[in-house]
């Protein structure tokens, strides 16, 4: 049996047996606490391995990408959706620190960072959308898009937020068919369940105009762990770019310390 990476850093957090591996995947705790942990909740660097077969067959594609504030063409002579509006004068300056004004939200059983400047600027029902163009904006983007995943509303916010092509229709395949269904968010909210690990830090890897690559850096109750996010300007907000085997993140990867990360710093004041 293959161990999905973010699963082995989660048990190695909780010190659980690996007999829990005996058990179907989506009624194992570390699965179930891992939406919480980032919000990606199919986890689907695991899960291709468990549907490799059926893609042979052919791969369902996504629904098309209903009316909304980020579908279609940018609306507004500045490229953006309608009623979005950033600063961007910080230009492709790489940060040296976290922003100043974050605060902590409460986005499902995440815990997210969101700045006024920075983003997001706006919320439409599930979407928080409007990030700055600029490597802040892709760092705030790359938190809280894949966190939305955990919710009810994952569909609509992948139709908005996630860059259309092969990457995006396996990654709703598997969604679908994993063992993830709409009602988790409510079943762990429920049962009292919470993340065993939290945003930590984070680095720009790579930055321009129209691509971003941001690392991620997580805290759980031993260790740190590492995962990275890749981002495209696309209808005029930042978008998550997917894998081609579906996967929202590179594979979740224990690291030793924080590595010259930049860090959040201090004690969350989360919002709800």
């Amino acid at each position: 049996m293959i161990r999905r990476p973010c699963e082995m850093f989660l048990r190695r957090a909780r010190g659980e047996p690996w007999a829990e591996e005996q058990r179907p995947y989506w009624k194992q705790r570390g699965w179930q606490l891992s939406a919480g942990f980032l919000g990606l909740v199919v986890l689907v660097s695991g899960v291709v391995a468990l549907t490799s077969d059926r893609e042979a067959t052919g791969v369902r594609a996504s629904p098309a990408a209903g009316a909304g504030p980020l579908s279609g063409h940018p609306t507004t002579r500045s490229g953006r959706p309608t009623g979005c509006r950033t600063d961007d004068s910080a230009g492709d300056e790489l940060p040296t620190a976290a922003p100043k004004d974050v605060e902590w939200r409460a986005l499902d059983v995440a815990e997210v960072p969101v700045s006024a400047s920075a983003g997001p600027l706006r919320t439409d029902g599930p979407l928080w959308w409007c990030f700055a163009h600029t490597p802040v904006g892709a760092v705030l983007a790359a938190h809280i898009i894949p966190s939305q995943m955990s919710g009810p509303h994952w569909r609509a916010v992948t139709e908005a937020q996630v860059v259309a092509g092969r990457g995006r229709d396996m990654f709703v395949f598997q969604r679908s068919a994993g063992g993830g269904s709409d009602t988790d968010t409510a079943s762990r909210r429920r049962t009292g369940r919470s993340a065993v690990a939290s945003y930590a830090g984070f680095s720009v890897l790579s930055y321009s105009r129209e691509e971003a690559s941001v690392e991620l850096l997580l805290k759980g109750e031993q260790s740190y762990a590492a995962t990275t996010v890749a981002l495209r300007w696309s209808g005029g907000d930042w978008k998550v770019v997917p894998l081609t085997s579906g996967a929202l993140h590179s594979p979740v990867e224990t690291v030793q310390g924080t590595g010259g990360r930049l860090m959040w710093g201090g004690r969350h004041e989360v919002r709800r």
